[in-house]
């Protein structure tokens, strides 16, 4: 299933090999029909939009978007175990599921990169890769509705991997991240954020056995121990 790839490419940073070969990914999208109709014309109108843009001003704003600060961060782990022990082992157990279907993780790559697991995704067969984005969904609908707010098009990618779910994400948890204020940052501020306190502290669980964690363990309530963290700043 290609779509899941496209997406993941539609997510990197804009380069300009992404760029000249936008046509054709929109191509595959329409094709496949993967998504819903509605959900294809979406991304055809981002494909679109994307190519008028000048490409610096493109990836200015992707790095404005996805690499400062946590809110929008593409590392599914930030979201869900921050820099707690768990996220070690659980990085370890996706890099196998990944190496099992020949796909390696390169150096400088980190597994729980949503391009990458979406480009896993494109690898596994159609009933796998649905059940499987069921598992980190609740990660994925809180990213596009923190951009849509933003009136980013890039919550259009996040609406489509959405669609595409068996699970649908929690109902209480996302809309208490609506209701969250939309508080612009500074880099000063993004910086401190980043400098703070581990968000998820395991130094109450004495003896706890790493070894035995899931890919996405316990998704919704660690995002929601996330949002509550950052709901005075980190959008």
């Amino acid at each position: 299933m290609k779509t899941f790839k496209i997406l993941g490419l539609l997510l990197s940073y804009p380069k300009e090999d992404l760029i000249e070969h936008l046509d054709d990914l929109g191509q595959v999208i329409v094709a496949e029909r993967l998504l819903p109709a509605r959900q294809i014309k979406k991304i055809v109108k981002f494909i679109e939009d994307m190519k008028t843009q000048d490409i610096y001003v493109l990836q200015e704003n992707y790095v404005e978007l996805f690499d400062r600060g946590r809110a929008h961060c593409l590392q599914l782990f930030e979201h869900i175990h921050g820099e707690s022990r768990d996220r070690g082992q659980a990085m370890v157990n996706l890099a196998e599921a990944y190496g099992e279907k020949g796909l390696y993780v390169s150096a400088g790559e980190l597994p729980d990169y949503l391009p990458l697991f979406l480009e896993y995704l494109s690898l596994c067969s159609a009933k796998e890769a649905l059940e499987m984005l069921g598992d980190p969904i609740n990660v994925i609908a809180t990213i596009g509705v923190k951009l849509k707010k933003r009136k980013s098009s890039y919550a259009v990618i996040f609406e489509a991997l959405e669609s595409l779910s068996k699970v649908k994400p929690d109902a209480d948890m996302i809309a208490l991240v609506r209701l969250e204020p939309l508080v612009e940052m500074s880099h000063d501020d993004i910086d401190a954020e980043w400098e703070e306190a581990n968000a998820f502290d395991n130094s109450d669980v004495d003896g706890a056995d790493c070894g035995s964690c899931d890919i996405f363990p316990n998704a919704t309530e660690e995002i929601k121990k996330f949002n509550d963290k950052n709901m005075n700043g980190g959008q």
